[in-house]
Formats: structure tokens, sequence, C-alpha cells
């Protein structure tokens, strides 16, 4: 399968419960951490809505 490299690239500060949650079960935790995930559709949704939060790469 796919897999996708998630990086934080801003902080999860001041921002809705909700997109905190999401980072934290993306495992990303501190600044600049990267996690590589298989790109699962659940995992593609959860990445879409904080994608203003995280860049996203795509590996084969």
């Amino acid at each position: 399968m796919k897999k996708v490299k998630v990086t934080l690239i801003k902080s999860g500060i001041d921002r809705p419960e909700r997109q905190k949650l999401t980072l934290k079960a993306l495992g990303l935790n501190k600044l600049n951490s990267t996690k590589e995930i298989e790109a699962t559709p659940q995992i593609l949704g959860m990445i879409r809505k904080v994608d203003h939060l995280v860049k996203v790469e795509h590996l084969s």
C-alpha cells in the first residue's frame, strides 16, 4: 500500500480541540516532527482536516 510522509509545520496551539486530537492521532506532537503512515482513506481524511498545519509528501 502507498505511504505518505506527514510533517507538522505549524503549531496546534490555539486550534480547535478536534484538530489537536487529529494531530495526536496522526502521531505529530512537536513542531517539525515527521511520520510515515500508510495512505488509507481514514488517514487521508484526517490529513485533509489539518492540511493547513502539515506538509504531505507522497511516497511510493
